[in-house]
């Protein structure tokens, strides 16, 4: 198995993170019991189920272009030094991503963002060229 094909399987676990802190979040700001079944009546998120919803959010925005480009790195091939360093970026990077989020480190976030991003732009170079 390649290194990309590898962090894209470890990715889901990544996944489940990311997915994990926001309903732990959600329930630990309103109870198991209490809370509507169907949501339909929502309360205001506090800080730590905000944080946790916009990094979830956050990650399901930049989630679907790694496993595309993880995808085409194994059909065309194209694995080299660019596309595994970019995926090694790119996945440790937002798995620092979640809890400096819901920690509160603004400009520490920002700029991990832009680590992963620079992670994608990496894969798809080594990709295209």
């Amino acid at each position: 198995m390649s290194l990309e094909l590898s962090y894209l399987l470890w990715s889901a676990v990544l996944a489940f993170a990311y997915v994990t802190a926001q309903a732990g979040a959600y329930r630990l700001q309103n109870g198991i019991v209490e809370v509507d079944p169907n949501r339909d009546i929502q309360p205001p998120a506090d800080v730590l189920t905000g944080r946790a919803t916009r990094a979830l959010r956050n990650f399901h925005e930049t989630y679907p272009v790694f496993v595309v480009l993880v995808i085409v790195v194994e059909f065309t091939g194209r694995s080299g030094a660019l596309t595994e360093c970019g995926t090694v970026i790119w996945f440790w990077a937002r798995a620092a991503y979640l809890p400096i989020y819901v920690g509160g480190l603004g400009l520490v976030r920002s700029a991990v963002w832009a680590v992963s991003a620079a992670g994608l732009v990496l894969m798809l170079a080594g990709i295209l060229i």
